[in-house]
């Protein structure tokens, strides 16, 4: 990482062109499904290359992994399917290790050392007996503390300020709107945060849209510096704030374009989709791969790192519950895990909340949902959020997208 890190500008733009192309020649001579489903209209131009969507992706991720590599080889995870579209994929073991020294890199930007750094945690969790106590350890091992972004109430902040005041926190770390509601929390009391707990440095939010008004709230209620990051699970850190104040994209590991409507690269300064080719990863391909986000990207002169100058998308409403609770819309990631399935059956869905007692769940899949899948599901609702929800499905051949291409997994009608 340091080697890639040390490289100036020029020397930066040759080495990510030789990698892109060194990564789609290893798919293409070691990946049959890489080659068959993707490279029909390759001519040995970069621009060819064509782009994958999530949807490419949803089958069996056995099919999907290049020659030689297994389970036992790599390291597989779950999309949070805040897009409406998750799906499993893989990393070899050297790029997630790849993909942890980014990560540390930046974070040490801010004086945070992952190896000793008490990390105050806003991010879901598993509630069965196995997944809770497994991540827990992971927690412990890793010296972090997690809060639930499934209960964001008084009571439940009450006891997030106990556990910061007992406990010399470092940074905060996680979903930006479950940290937004702990800022508001403080507000009420009258509090800042660093006065509870004088070790905290800086807080760093991710997954979803950052805006000013929220930053200054927290940067006014906590006492350290808010800073943004922008990530995909199955690709790497995209971009993160630097020290002054910009989105410093990586392009140690990634490659980044903007596109327009037709799949053409667009230049600097141009708003279009984003774009990512991973260059290490090559258990699975994710090569000109569709985020669905929208965004600009700008240069700096004779800095060798890109700026994300402008980021759409990434916005989660809130849950509100009869019980007066009210939950992260990330909390819907955990009800996917009821309903995805290896095979994929159910490609996409959006869940809108039309009153505070009922859910519609609207769905896109081969087949309609099983009796069996809706008990899951209305099982995994009652127990991430409470009892006496009321839920209804539709199936229908295609959902409808937002204006920047995006699904927005959750959307409350109540407000």
């Amino acid at each position: 990482m340091a080697t890639l890190q040390k490289l100036d500008r020029a020397n930066k733009q040759l080495d990510i062109i030789n990698r892109r192309n060194h990564i789609v020649e290893y798919h293409i001579e070691n990946n049959p499904y890489y080659e068959h489903h993707f490279l029909s209209s390759y001519n040995n131009q970069w621009e060819s290359v064509p782009i994958m969507t999530k949807q490419d992706l949803q089958r069996p991720l056995k099919e999907r992994l290049s020659n030689g590599f297994s389970n036992k080889t790599i390291y597989v995870n779950k999309t949070s399917g805040s897009s409406g579209d998750p799906f499993i994929f893989a990393k070899d073991k050297w790029c997630h290790a790849m993909t942890w020294a980014q990560i540390m890199d930046r974070f040490s930007w801010y004086g945070i050392d992952f190896n000793s750094s008490s990390q105050a945690r806003f991010y879901g969790i598993p509630l069965d007996f196995i997944g809770n106590k497994k991540e827990r350890l992971k927690d412990w091992f890793s010296n972090r503390y997690r809060f639930s972004v499934f209960d964001l109430s008084d009571t439940a902040f009450e006891e997030c300020l106990v556990q910061f005041k007992a406990t010399a926190f470092e940074f905060i770390n996680g979903y930006t709107s479950p940290i937004v509601q702990f800022a508001k929390f403080l507000k009420r009391k009258g509090l800042i945060l660093t006065d509870v707990c004088p070790s905290l440095r800086v807080c760093i939010v991710t997954s979803e849209m950052l805006f000013d008004s929220d930053r200054s709230l927290m940067q006014e209620r906590f006492g350290v510096p808010v800073v943004n990051e922008y990530g995909a699970s199955e690709l790497d850190l995209i971009a993160f704030e630097n020290t002054h104040g910009e989105l410093q994209l990586n392009n140690d590991t990634l490659y980044v374009e903007i596109v327009d409507e037709n799949d053409k690269v667009l230049p600097y300064g141009k708003e279009g989709r984003i774009i990512i080719t991973s260059l290490f990863n090559k258990a699975h391909p994710f090569i000109r791969y569709d985020l669905g986000d929208i965004g600009i990207i700008e240069v700096k002169e004779n800095s060798p790192y890109p700026i994300l100058k402008k980021l759409t998308g990434r916005t989660n409403d809130l849950v509100q519950l009869p019980s007066g609770k009210t939950a992260a819309g990330l909390t819907f990631y955990y009800v996917t895990k009821s309903v995805i399935e290896e095979s994929g059956n159910v490609k996409e869905f959006v869940i809108e909340q039309a009153k505070i007692e009922h859910f519609n769940i609207v769905y896109a899949s081969k087949n309609e949902l099983t009796p069996e899948q809706k008990v899951k599901i209305e099982t995994a609702i009652s127990q991430y959020l409470e009892d006496g929800l009321t839920i209804s499905y539709k199936r229908v051949p295609q959902l409808k997208r937002s204006a920047s291409g995006k699904l927005k997994q959750f959307h409350s009608k109540i407000y």
